[in-house]
C-alpha cells in the first residue's frame, strides 16, 4: 500500500483541519494510501522539515494542510530533492490562492481531501530564488555571495502593496480574514511610494521607478484570477508584471482593467512578459522587501527562476478548464471606477473629487 502524511497546521482556519482529520484519514485510506499526520509546532520551518523528512523516508504523497504559508514550507521541504513525492493540499488559510487555482475547495477541508478520489493531478512549476551580492557580480573567477535557495509556488511580489500579506498579524487574519487585510490595505495605501530598480527578463530589461512587481506562477493572485488572464501552470514559464511608477488614480484604474477581465495588459503604465527568468536588483542602494507566497521571503538582490514542472500536485482538472467566475463585489467595484473614468481622470477632477477619488 501506498504511504501518505498529512502535514498540518493545527491552528489555521479555526482548527476545521484538526475538526475534520477523522474524515480526512478515511478520504486517503479511501484513495489507497496508509495514512498518517504531523501536526505543524511553533519551531522555525516545522513543516518544512517534516516534508524532507517525510518525502526521504519514502512516502508517496505529502498533503500540505494550512494556508499558503504551511504549503509553501512544504514545497520547500521537497523541491530541492532529486526524488519528489507528489502533493496535495488541504486549505485553511485566510486567501489560498493556491487552492483557487488548483480548484480545490476553499471552504470545506474534507471536500478539499475528496479531490484525491477523482485521480487527477498536474506537474506544477516552482520559482527557485537565490539571493546575491551585486558587488561579485561580473568579477571573473569570484563566486558570489549566495543566501541559501529558497522556493515559490504561486507569487513573489515586490513593493509597497506586496507588503500587505505578511505585515497583517496571524492572529488579526484568523479572526477578521479578508477584513483585516482592508484595514492593513488601507494603511499601506497612505505610504505608497516607487522603489528604484533594475529588473532584467529574457528579453530585455527595464530601470527606473516601480510602483509594484509581481512574478506569479498561477493566475490567482491575492484572491483574484485575472491579474494573469493567460497563466499556464506547467509551461516553464513567469510571468512578470512591472508596474512603472503610478499614483493612486493610476492605480485604481490599473485595478478596473484587472477585474475587467485582463485590459490591463495593455495599459502602457505596465510591462507584461513571459520569462523563464528574472534578476532584481536595487539601484538606489536600498533594500527592497520580498514577498513570497503571502510571506516575508528576504530582500532583493535577488535572481529567479522557473523550474517546469517539477512538483507533480492532485488537482480539480475538469474544474480548472470550465471555471469562469467574476465576483458581484468586483462587478460592483469596476462600476464605480468607471464612473470616475467618466470625469476624463484624476488629473481633470475637481480638488474636492479627486481627494474622494484619493480616499
Amino acid at each position: 500500500m501506498k504511504r501518505a502524511r498529512i502535514i498540518y497546521n493545527p491552528s489555521s482556519g479555526r482548527e476545521m483541519v484538526k475538526r475534520e482529520m477523522l474524515g480526512i484519514l478515511n478520504v486517503y485510506e479511501q484513495a489507497g494510501y496508509e495514512t498518517s499526520t504531523f501536526a505543524t509546532t511553533p519551531e522555525p520551518l516545522s513543516a518544512q522539515k517534516e516534508a524532507t523528512r517525510a518525502a526521504l523516508a519514502g512516502f508517496d504523497l505529502i498533503v500540505a494542510a494550512g494556508g499558503d504559508g504551511t504549503i509553501n514550507e512544504v514545497v520547500n521541504g521537497i523541491a530541492p530533492l532529486a526524488k519528489r513525492p507528489k502533493m496535495a493540499i488541504i486549505p485553511a488559510g485566510t486567501t489560498n490562492d493556491y487552492a483557487r487555482a488548483l480548484k480545490v475547495s476553499r471552504d470545506d477541508p474534507l471536500e478539499a481531501a475528496k479531490v484525491i478520489l477523482k485521480n487527477q493531478s498536474i506537474k506544477m512549476d516552482i520559482g527557485q530564488i537565490q539571493a546575491f551580492s551585486p558587488a561579485e557580480v561580473g568579477k571573473e573567477g569570484s563566486a558570489l555571495e549566495k543566501q541559501p535557495v529558497r522556493y515559490f509556488m504561486n507569487i513573489a511580489a515586490l513593493g509597497t502593496l506586496s507588503e500587505l500579506t505578511y505585515a497583517v498579524p496571524s492572529a488579526m487574519k484568523s479572526l477578521y480574514g479578508y477584513l483585516a487585510y482592508l484595514v492593513k490595505g488601507a494603511e499601506l495605501l497612505t505610504r505608497l511610494k516607487p522603489v528604484s530598480a533594475k529588473v532584467t527578463f529574457d528579453d530585455g530589461e527595464y530601470e527606473g521607478d516601480i510602483s509594484m512587481i509581481f512574478l506569479a506562477l498561477t493566475n490567482s493572485v491575492a484572491g483574484f484570477e485575472t491579474i494573469v488572464p493567460d497563466a499556464k501552470l506547467d509551461d516553464g514559464m513567469f510571468t512578470l508584471l512591472i508596474v512603472k511608477k503610478s499614483n493612486l488614480w493610476q492605480i485604481a484604474q490599473l485595478a478596473a482593467q484587472v477585474l475587467k477581465g485582463g485590459a490591463h495588459i495593455h495599459n502602457p503604465n505596465l510591462i507584461y512578459k513571459k520569462t523563464a527568468k528574472v534578476e532584481i536588483e536595487p539601484t538606489n542602494g536600498d533594500p527592497i522587501k520580498v514577498n513570497l507566497d503571502g510571506e516575508y521571503g528576504g530582500d532583493a538582490p535577488m535572481t529567479f527562476e522557473n523550474l517546469k514542472q517539477h512538483i507533480e500536485f492532485v488537482a480539480n482538472i475538469e474544474a480548472m478548464k470550465t471555471d469562469d467566475t467574476t465576483t458581484k463585489i468586483q462587478e460592483q467595484f469596476v462600476e464605480q471606477v468607471e464612473k470616475l473614468e467618466a470625469t476624463g481622470g484624476h488629473d481633470d477632477l475637481s480638488e474636492e473629487t479627486a481627494d474622494k477619488a484619493d480616499k
